[in-house]
């Protein structure tokens, strides 16, 4: 089975390919792809290909403004963090989605599902592309909807609204959520990922730090003309605002 891979985040895109791997060890991983413009240009020439696995917000824009700009005969299965995303790519274009961060059994299932649905699937023709309005929906949702980030509670996927965020922050390799009622959990897509998500609302205080501005008590002058974070929940370790980054975030601290 040969597939494509469409994901910005390097080590999801890696993780992706190992547990299909672990699961159908024939397949090919014919390419990965990180962008829309990666996207197109690959599509324009592409080899034939048996399945797409596709997030849905990339960098550089929607996976969607890549599909809508071919006729593809090629069923994609849309990876997502955000369900009104999911629920919707799957009613209008793909025959499955799997809910970020997946799992072995998940993909297991998905594959599953494209063993009895692939030879019923048709591709679409120009005037039945469902990615153009789809791309127009999903355009206005951004504008209108900030998404959940989902955690893993043993085996639930749980969504957890933005409002209940109070910090996101980084700890060696991985990218973690502190809720206002003192929880933590760890999240799959990195901090810049958040940041570009949530801004602005969200301030990203330094490499390790984006903070809800709800979660902002005060901010005290530090040594070296800098500022410290004072929350209005108890956390672990002090937030400090680089001298640089002193002046966007007291006007960030005054308009949000």
């Amino acid at each position: 089975m040969k597939i494509v891979i469409i994901e910005d985040e390097k080590l999801t895109a890696h993780d992706l390919a190992k547990t299909l791997r672990a699961v159908e060890p024939d397949i090919e991983i014919v390419k990965m792809l990180a962008s829309v413009e990666e996207g197109v240009e690959f599509f324009r020439n592409a080899p034939k290909l048996d399945l797409i696995f596709s997030d849905i917000e990339l960098g550089d824009g929607l996976s969607f403004e890549i599909f809508e700009q071919f006729n593809l005969s090629v069923p994609i299965i849309f990876c997502t963090a955000y369900d009104h995303y999911s629920l919707k790519a799957f009613s209008t274009a793909g025959i499955d989605y799997i809910l970020k961060p997946f799992s072995k059994h998940s993909i297991e299932k998905t594959l599953q599902k494209y063993q009895q649905l692939k030879n019923s699937f048709q591709p679409t023709t120009d005037e039945q592309n469902p990615y153009k309005q789809l791309l127009k929906t999903l355009q206005n949702q951004l504008l209108s909807k900030s998404p959940s980030v989902l955690i893993t509670q043993g085996d639930k996927i749980i969504p957890l609204n933005s409002q209940q965020i109070a910090l996101f922050f980084v700890e060696g390799d991985y990218t973690f959520v502190y809720t206002f009622d003192q929880k933590t959990h760890l999240v799959q897509q990195t901090l810049e990922h958040w940041e570009k998500t949530f801004t602005p609302t969200f301030f990203r205080a330094n490499r390790q730090f984006l903070v809800n501005r709800k979660a902002v008590k005060d901010a005290s002058h530090h040594f070296n003309r800098k500022l410290e974070v004072n929350l209005n929940v108890p956390f672990k370790e002090n937030i400090i605002i680089s001298k640089l980054k002193v002046t966007p975030f007291l006007e960030w601290l005054a308009a949000v």
